[in-house]
């Protein structure tokens, strides 16, 4: 088993208020907080809004901010709009978490188990004790480089685009051993596709079936229409990288979350599965490393206790429990400025805290 932290208080997930609908067919809407002007909340939306390309922060193309169930506040950049799909890159690890999650309740998967990949089975294999909480953590200690460079050697552009496109799965659970399971973290888009072969192994599912099982389980119950989920040639999700989806979508996916699992009365992910994901994992000193991780979900973009599924180029779905906030974010902002947009996403839910009576 990975290690993880000694288990945080962590902060409770607001229930879904009495007087609101759910939105699983249309969001329900209310204006934004009274004072939200006066916070500088202006400001930061023409940072992101006033070009098509601002210095900060590149293209923005998509932002809605949800409180307490309902929409307040919905913007696109010039040639983007609600019915536009946007796409999810590494926010789909966090819709292979749920996937997990439903199979862990159906009695299916057992993440404390190893993952059991048929490349590990040969006799002495230390890569066969990997577990899929290993993997979902980000801890299993096969080798891997995470590059987004072109011009860099890059096991991930390898694996979506290169000589491992046709079984992601199969390209990735190929790697040896760099240190001990559970002893290192290390982000890796490889260790999620290892996870969605062994979820699909579980099911029994493949290619179509298997997206009829996410839009029959996950999709369609909290009224996610839209999804658009990539298969390589074997059939496998791409659970690292590619689920396409509306902005308000990815906002159903995160109230999901934000309401511990249960939509409208119906409980789609297991009781502690959404603590699971927001349980930190143990990260190695290491100045490289700038964000705490939990199970394939980020930690602290929103301020303590939140916790996001975060893609390339600066997609965002943040869930921040002690403002019953979620906030979804899309465009395409380069790698250098990634951190700049960390910081205005903290500052955009910091407008919202300075509101909060809990402040």
């Amino acid at each position: 088993m990975s290690e993880t932290l000694t288990r945080p208080a962590l902060p409770p997930l607001p229930p879904q208020p009495a007087s609101v609908a759910w939105p699983t067919q249309a969001w329900p809407r209310a204006a934004p907080p009274p004072g939200l002007a006066d916070t500088g909340f202006a400001t930061l939306m023409a940072e992101a809004f006033a070009a098509k390309a601002t210095p900060s922060l590149g293209e923005t193309h998509a932002l809605v901010i949800v409180q307490s169930g309902r929409i307040v506040h919905e913007q696109y950049g010039e040639g983007f709009g609600p019915d536009q799909t946007y796409p999810s890159w590494s926010k789909a690890k966090s819709i292979t978490h749920a996937l997990v999650g439903i199979a862990v309740g159906d009695g299916k998967l057992d993440v404390m188990a190893p993952a059991g990949a048929p490349e590990w089975q040969g006799a002495g294999d230390p890569r066969d004790a990997i577990t899929l909480d290993q993997l979902l953590r980000m801890s299993s200690g096969l080798q891997w480089l995470e590059e987004y460079l072109p011009d860099q050697p890059s096991d991930v552009i390898a694996m979506l685009f290169g000589d491992g496109q046709d079984d992601v799965a199969g390209f990735a659970a190929k790697f040896p051993l760099a240190q001990a399971s559970g002893s290192h973290w290390y982000y890796s888009s490889g260790t999620t596709n290892i996870v969605v072969r062994a979820l699909a192994h579980a099911i029994g599912k493949t290619g179509p079936e298997f997206e009829a099982f996410m839009r029959e389980r996950l999709f369609a119950p909290i009224g996610m229409q839209s999804p658009a989920p990539k298969f390589d040639a074997a059939g496998t999700f791409i659970g690292s990288s590619f689920c396409f989806a509306t902005a308000q979508d990815f906002a159903r996916f995160g109230l999901l979350y934000l309401r511990g699992g249960v939509w409208d009365g119906r409980r789609i992910l297991p009781p502690g599965w959404v603590d699971y994901a927001r349980t930190p994992t143990f990260q190695q000193d290491d100045p490289s490393i700038d964000s705490r991780y939990g199970a394939h979900w980020w930690l602290d973009l929103g301020g303590p206790g939140s916790f996001s599924a975060n893609g390339y180029d600066g997609q965002f779905t943040v869930c921040v429990p002690d403002l019953d906030l979620v906030l979804v974010r899309h465009g395409a902002t380069p790698l250098a400025l990634k951190d700049e947009l960390k910081a205005w996403i903290g500052d955009v839910v910091g407008c919202f805290r300075e509101l909060s009576p809990a402040r």
